[in-house]
């Protein structure tokens, strides 16, 4: 155990270097984030398939409940209970947009995880970095729980719990809890806790901040910065749900489910589900008692309960739909919580788009309408007149302020951009598969389907008590 804690000290040395704020006591980000005692018992594992290059490397490092499809090195870091997801890792050769600039990739894209403290949090490359094309790094920075590190490289970062940083390259930022930001390039900024910010520099603006008395009941966090409030109430309420799934070797998924669909082992699947065609449930998603019709996905930490998905339903990382009933294609941000009750359902109509870290947590009957922008706070029917607008209307104005959000800009860019990326997402996890076109057509559903899984596990006992061994993992080459 003494070196595991001379690990983390020496994390919290080269994030402190970084942030070069000397207020700041990086050390109580990390105190007793994870059970000391406890935690060599945990192990890691790494999945297989044939789609995806294999390349693992662990040097003096802590891997404890964490997943990686291709390329991957972490050293001298701990990465707690994570999802490490490296699907879209690009092959040498790949010509890339960046910024307008065509580059092409001189070797495999590989996601590095060094002198960094991740405890439930999932990662999912898609480097938007000109300088680092080939890596998408994650480098001197501690993102604790249920974070996202989505599409976003980052260096020198503190990003607290339940925040995402997405499709942005962030340098020696603090993200506040539940806070979410896309913006570029971002450097040297503190988001505040709550703050949703989207920023395409010189074309767009989008700004929402949830209130502190609406934080303090959600999500807060003590003097140790370990969070408390309804979201944790909620996630760790369901956490003892998954140790019949991760005590198995080869967990059985109980629903019969299409071939042209993928249902990850290590998802929780409960009750009465049904599922359709081209639909992916990633691992660590929580599913009881719903529908999720053709072309659907629910991705990592997602709990979709008593809801029905009409089809080409997007729920993206950490969003929780409960009670609810989704019309085609509508899309459900990051760590979004739609809480419906038994009689008081939510319901939203067909091509939405909830923004990510909205709350909708129902005290009646809910209903949106089709084609709807949904963002904020939303109690009562009440508040759906102020914190929804048509996107058909907001793409028409250059400035609209409304319920608390503020949007500038080419908003016609910012609801067309909303709507290529749930395209996008939607093609990627093979939603649109044609078994008369698979090479064209076929996605994550269809690729991830022969996964198979080993194990790490850590120095049960000394003064390595905790980190695993170093190693090198790589394919047979004949």
């Amino acid at each position: 155990m003494k070196e595991l804690n001379n690990l983390i000290e020496h994390v919290v040395a080269r994030v402190s270097a970084n942030l070069r704020d000397p207020g700041l006591d990086v050390s109580q980000y990390v105190r007793n984030q994870i059970p000391m005692d406890s935690h060599a018992m945990y192990y890691g594992f790494y999945a297989l398939t044939h789609q995806h290059p294999l390349s693992f490397s662990f040097k003096h490092s802590s891997l404890a409940g964490t997943y990686f499809l291709g390329k991957t090195e972490v050293e001298l870091s701990v990465v707690y209970k994570c999802d490490i997801r490296g699907d879209e890792l690009k092959r040498k050769g790949t010509v890339v947009d960046m910024h307008g600039a065509k580059l092409r990739l001189f070797q495999d894209e590989r996601i590095s995880i060094r002198h960094s403290f991740l405890v439930k949090t999932l990662v999912h490359n898609n480097s938007h970095d000109p300088e680092n094309v080939e890596i998408f790094k994650i480098l001197n920075t501690i993102a604790l729980q249920y974070s996202n590190i989505h599409g976003t490289p980052v260096e020198g970062c503190i990003i607290e719990p339940f925040a995402t940083v997405d499709l942005s390259s962030c340098h020696n930022c603090i993200v506040g809890a539940f806070a979410y930001v896309q913006g570029g390039e971002l450097s040297g900024r503190r988001i505040e806790p709550g703050h949703i910010l989207i920023e395409n520099p010189g074309v767009f603006s989008i700004n929402y901040q949830h209130s502190p008395e609406v934080l303090e009941k959600y999500l807060t966090l003590d003097e140790n910065h370990r969070p408390s409030g309804v979201f944790m109430d909620f996630c760790e309420a369901r956490k003892h749900d998954f140790e019949p799934v991760y005590n198995a070797a080869q967990p059985e998924i109980p629903v019969e489910f299409p071939d042209t669909s993928f249902v990850s082992h290590y998802s929780l699947i409960r009750g009465d589900c049904a599922i359709g065609n081209n639909v992916m449930v990633c691992q660590r998603a929580y599913v009881e008692n719903s529908r999720l019709g053709d072309g659907s996905n629910a991705q990592e930490n997602c709990y979709i309960i008593n809801s029905n998905y009409e089809g080409m339903n997007v729920t993206a990382h950490g969003g929780k739909v409960i009670n609810a009933d989704l019309g085609q294609g509508t899309f459900t941000g990051f760590n979004s919580f739609v809480y419906g009750r038994e009689k008081a359902r939510v319901t939203i109509g067909k091509d939405c788009v909830t923004m990510p870290h909205t709350i909708i947590d129902a005290e009646e009957p809910i209903g949106i309408p089709d084609g709807s922008l949904i963002w904020g706070y939303i109690r009562t029917q009440a508040d759906v007149a102020t914190n929804t607008v048509l996107l058909s209307e907001i793409s028409k104005q250059t400035r609209f302020e409304q319920g608390g959000l503020v949007a500038e800009g080419d908003l016609a860019a910012f609801v067309e951009g909303f709507a290529h990326r749930i395209q996008h997402i939607l093609e990627e996890n093979g939603a649109y598969f044609d078994a008369g076109d698979p090479d064209r057509t076929a996605g994550h559903a269809q690729k991830t389907q022969d996964v198979g899984y080993n194990t790490v596990q850590a120095y049960m006992g000394g003064d390595l008590k905790g980190l695993c061994p170093t190693m090198r993992i790589e394919p047979l080459i004949p």
